[in-house]
């Protein structure tokens, strides 16, 4: 990229993203940002890329919704600990030559602009990062998150014990069924904007859920592969098991409509909505801020992992996203 255009996307940023923070002392226009976070709190970091080909395609994702994405993904990671965010910091690879074609510049437009709706919902300051040229013609771009909790009071995926009970946030399945009408008809999805009728396009973090869940919950993840991968990962990093009831999902009317309902719901991943356990005993809300809670399951002592339905028990197999490297 030449450097008039990376100053001139430099200062763009920077203008969309000036506004004060109580925990960002010094943000874009220095090497370094200040953060300062607030009195007898942890800071939890979080980083997700996004990659053109693997996570988006520019052919089939509105510019704004590549945006939005972007930061959603990493604020459900601090959502599924019970953070609050503190400051994002995005880093964008371009391919050169992109922001000085009219075509380009309303792209990086766009994606700025689902970005910093988020951001702006949210109380994510932008407090800096990084721009290149990417080294093809495909868009890198990289967000890393702050967040603070309560010192000590953060969730994990470890700490899930025998005999608690299984919730899911809000309903599973629509970003997969959404993603893939999608595939089948992107033009139908080109003026798409950030509402919950649109799971894949703009999923919505679940951090009031995840603060609220510190105080009740005893271990949780973010549903970003799947439940079934995800679930495993909490199984495993718990060393339990788990018996989830197929009847108890709560499944998105997108994923109703579809084929495979019970597919999307297990398998779909890039829900994120929350999975989390809580004591049998614990008092868990039917919904927080609107959001429901619905009850699955139970954490097993066994290692494996069932799913129940028509009066038969089956293996749960982890069938959601998996990274390959």
């Amino acid at each position: 990229m030449a450097n008039t255009g990376e100053l001139a996307l430099i200062q763009q940023i920077r203008q969309r993203a000036a506004h004060r923070s109580g925990t960002v002392r010094l943000g874009i226009g220095d090497d370094c940002a200040v953060l300062r976070p607030p009195t007898g709190h942890d800071i939890l970091v979080t980083t997700d890329f996004s990659l053109e080909g693997r996570h988006f395609r520019r052919d089939w994702h509105p510019a704004v919704s590549v945006g939005h994405r972007c930061l959603a993904r990493g604020l459900s990671d601090l959502a599924a600990m019970g953070a609050k965010p503190m400051a994002a910091f995005l880093s964008l690879a371009l391919p050169e030559g992109l922001s000085k074609t009219a075509t380009g510049r309303r792209w990086i437009q766009g994606f700025l602009a689902g970005l910093m709706a988020l951001a702006d919902a949210t109380g994510t300051p932008l407090a800096g990062g990084d721009t290149a040229a990417a080294p093809g013609e495909a868009i890198l771009a990289d967000i890393v998150l702050l967040g603070s909790a309560p010192r000590g009071s953060e969730l994990r995926r470890s700490t899930a014990r025998p005999g608690d009970s299984l919730y899911v946030t809000g309903a599973l399945g629509g970003a997969s069924a959404e993603f893939q009408a999608l595939a089948a008809r992107p033009q139908r999805f080109r003026r798409a904007i950030a509402d919950a009728a649109h799971p894949h396009l703009f999923p919505i973090p679940r951090l009031a859920a995840g603060q609220r869940l510190r105080r009740l919950a005893t271990a949780a993840i973010d549903l970003s592969d799947g439940l079934s991968t995800d679930l495993r990962h909490l199984c495993e990093e718990s060393a339990v098991g788990a018996a989830v009831d197929a009847a108890a999902l709560p499944i998105h009317p997108l994923a109703q409509a579809s084929a495979s309902p019970l597919d999307h719901a297990l398998n779909g991943g890039e829900d994120y909505e929350l999975l989390f356990t809580a004591s049998p005993t614990a008092r868990v809300p039917k919904q927080i801020g609107g959001i429901p809670i619905t009850r699955i399951g139970q954490i097993t002592r066994s290692r494996g992992i069932f799913l129940s339905g028509n009066g038969e028990d089956e293996p749960l197999r982890a069938a959601g996203w998996e990274h390959r490297i």
